[in-house]
């Protein structure tokens, strides 16, 4: 337990520029009120963002998620969390930078679905 803690405080200090522009417009609940969590443990596995309430999962992926190994993983780690009961979306890094309204509508979207 006590290493996944300073794990996730490592992950938070160290996030890549696309988590940090979206995190800073998920954050105290600037999203229509939903909470979002950054680097947030479940399971085995720490996530980049979870809003708790809608057990919705956003993922960002940078370019190492490209390759054959990552990929297995990220199926094999995306398949646990949806037996676990979450969804899952998945973005890329560029998609935060080059279509940022598109992905905050698709946040948006999953979590208005979720509440239905």
């Amino acid at each position: 337990m006590r290493h996944s803690i300073v794990r996730q405080r490592e992950l938070r200090k160290a996030m890549p520029e696309a988590e940090q522009q979206l995190w800073r417009f998920l954050r105290n609940r600037h999203l229509c009120g939903f909470k979002f969590r950054r680097q947030y443990k479940i399971g085995r596995y720490i996530v980049d963002f979870a809003c708790i309430e809608r057990m919705l999962i956003v993922e960002l992926d940078g370019g190492q998620h490209n390759e054959d190994e990552a990929k297995i993983y990220d199926e094999q780690r995306t398949a646990c969390l949806l037996r676990a009961g979450w969804r899952v979306i998945r973005f890329w890094d560029n998609q935060v930078f080059k279509e940022f309204d598109a992905v905050m509508e698709e946040i948006y979207r999953q979590l208005v679905l979720r509440g239905e």
